[in-house]
């Protein structure tokens, strides 16, 4: 059986593998892929999502949404991920563009017309947390929530107690 997931992302090198794996993965159904500012800006996260998409031969649409964070300026991690996100290979730009959609949106109604689903967040919470503040009860159909983000044991990788995507 199929598991139907969410993902939220800003799509750097380290998403992209995690978005192979979702992609590839035969007991996955990616439903929808949708975009965050955060190791990069919002137009090459979203750029990121729809090549790696295209690589794994996925038609999941792809939703760009909040290009800033909510209560601070947008910072990136250019020095870390590259220009690109993708270390600056030199990537061909991807075929298809962003659906017309808001991602907050997209969140919204995919959770809504599939319960139960996973959500996985990759990236800054913005999206996430601009869609549960518009329809709370979405929070209650999430079947699952997997984060990537945090730092229990150590430093954090921006601040010397904030980890990029909790921060």
């Amino acid at each position: 059986m199929l598991r139907g997931m969410l993902v939220d992302t800003d799509t750097a090198s380290d998403d992209a593998v995690a978005l192979i794996m979702a992609l590839r993965s035969p007991d996955i159904r990616v439903l929808a892929m949708t975009t965050v500012a955060g190791n990069v800006g919002l137009a090459q996260a979203s750029t990121n999502a729809l090549y790696v998409a295209e690589l794994c031969g996925s038609p999941a649409p792809v939703y760009a949404g909040a290009a800033a964070p909510l209560c601070r300026p947008a910072h990136h991690a250019e020095w870390f991920h590259g220009r690109d996100g993708l270390g600056d290979h030199g990537y061909p730009p991807p075929r298809r563009g962003v659906e017309s959609m808001h991602a907050v949106d997209a969140i919204i109604a995919t959770i809504q017309a599939n319960p139960g689903l996973t959500l996985v967040t990759l990236g800054p919470l913005t999206n996430i947390a601009l869609a549960l503040e518009r329809h709370p009860e979405i929070a209650g159909k999430v079947g699952r929530c997997v984060l990537m983000g945090g730092n229990p044991c150590c430093e954090g990788n921006v601040t010397p107690a904030a980890e990029y995507n909790i921060w």
